[in-house]
């Protein structure tokens, strides 16, 4: 089964460089594994655009949705035999020991 691994953060703390290892080192493991699909850090909320569509109105604004704490920093796409496993791996998220990471499993369409 793939699950998504959501990367939510503080974007307001310090780039911690050595942390990247930590990141380098699960993508690597992961993908020796045959468990990786995609993982990609995402561009702060300041370049994001949000747009909605209401009564048949298009409405587009800069930057995120809505105003929160912690912001979507990245993710992971995974295949894992179940929930357990992806939590395993999200724990070896270094993110998890400052922000949140949300675990969904992906909805497959046939």
């Amino acid at each position: 089964m793939q699950y998504i691994l959501l990367i939510y953060t503080r974007e307001d703390l310090p780039f911690d460089p050595s942390v990247m290892k930590d990141y380098i080192e699960l993508s690597r493991d992961l993908r020796a594994a045959g468990k990786l699909h995609a993982t990609e850090p995402l561009q702060p909320t300041t370049a994001a655009t949000s747009l909605r569509i209401r009564d048949g109105e298009t409405l587009i604004t800069d930057g995120p949705f809505a105003e929160t704490r912690e912001a979507l920093g990245g993710f992971y796409l995974i295949d894992a035999k179940d929930l357990d496993e992806a939590l395993a791996v999200a724990k070896r998220i270094p993110a998890a020991k400052i922000g949140t990471i949300e675990v969904r499993p992906i909805r497959a369409m046939s």
